[in-house]
């Protein structure tokens, strides 16, 4: 056999080995398994799927009102790059499918948690936990939402950022109260990633136009400067990035803003431009794909976001 030929041949046995190691260690790593956590007396519920490798990188997922922790699983990337990453990922579940985050008079629609939930000190305790039996690194603990969730991660970042090594909140913007109420320990790197045709939280602050939209919100625009302000940060951009549109379907377009902050400080907004209440992703994110996108706006399908804000959140231990 010519050389040539033997080595095409072996290069591709090499491939083989490499894939089926990859297959290996992934399927070394355990399953997601459900949990329970005392908080006051009340038993609270999650889901975590931890790596083989200990300690890791942790990522806290919140979900919108109305959900639970099953579909951040299911409607997002987050399982698929926590295994293929080696982190550790946890998705909780909200008492009533909602968070008690930091707005109580105005912002809130639908159902609430009941009276008296404290869900700081739920994440917080999941924290603990994972920390004290040698999971997490706490050097490297993530929090991350969407709408209500994307609410409770700022709360969670004002209230605890001694837990956290960086925050990112999905389709939500700031009110009034939950500024006011806003006094983090310390300042830590913030993603944001707001669609400007959300019917439920308004790109431009206010009442959104759908009918189930609650009223009081900031402008992301302002949302962004209370965060920069925080910082240490400079007001204005940095720079603005168009991102490639490699979706055109999706019917919109990604740019994403920096800013001039001290090391370790980012603040950074990827503007989902006629993007709607959706978290942008690869695939969909709603069981009913087009009753989502009739009430919800159009998802986003030019970046995906578990993976977009697991980058971000990698750079910051």
């Amino acid at each position: 056999m010519p050389a040539a030929r033997r080595q095409e041949r072996w290069g591709k046995v090499r491939r083989w080995l490499r894939i089926g190691a990859v297959v290996a260690g992934l399927a070394a790593v355990p399953a997601a398994f459900a949990d329970t956590i005392d908080v006051g007396g009340v038993k609270r519920s999650y889901t975590a799927q931890l790596p083989a490798k200990k300690p890791a990188p942790l990522v806290i997922v919140l979900h919108g009102k109305t959900q639970r922790g099953a579909d951040m699983m299911a409607r997002t990337a987050w399982p698929q790059v926590a295994k293929r990453d080696g982190f550790a990922v946890v998705f909780p579940d909200g008492l009533n499918n909602a968070w008690a985050d930091a707005r109580t008079e105005a912002g809130r629609a639908g159902r609430d948690p009941p009276a008296g939930t404290d869900d700081v000190a739920f994440i917080a305790k999941i924290v603990e936990k994972l920390m004290a039996d040698g999971t997490a690194d706490p050097k490297r603990v993530y929090v991350t939402g969407v709408s209500n969730g994307g609410a409770m991660t700022m709360t969670l970042i004002c209230a605890r950022a001694d837990l956290f090594a960086a925050g990112a909140s999905v389709i939500m913007n700031l009110t009034e109260e939950a500024a006011a109420a806003c006094h983090p320990s310390r300042p830590l790197p913030m993603l944001f990633m707001n669609g400007t045709a959300d019917p439920l939280i308004p790109y431009d602050g206010g009442r959104g136009s759908s009918y189930f939209a609650a009223d009081g919100f900031w402008s992301t625009t302002r949302t962004l400067a209370f965060w920069r302000k925080l910082n240490g940060c400079e007001a204005d951009d940095a720079a603005a990035t168009n991102l490639p549109d490699g979706n055109p379907a999706d019917q919109s377009t990604v740019t994403r803003i920096t800013s001039r902050c001290p090391k370790g400080h980012d603040v950074q907004l990827y503007r989902i431009n006629d993007g709607g209440h959706r978290m942008p992703g690869l695939s969909p994110d709603a069981r009913f794909p087009k009753m989502a996108a009739s009430l919800l706006g159009p998802q986003n399908g030019d970046i995906d976001g578990a993976e977009t804000i697991w980058a971000f959140f990698s750079q910051f231990p």
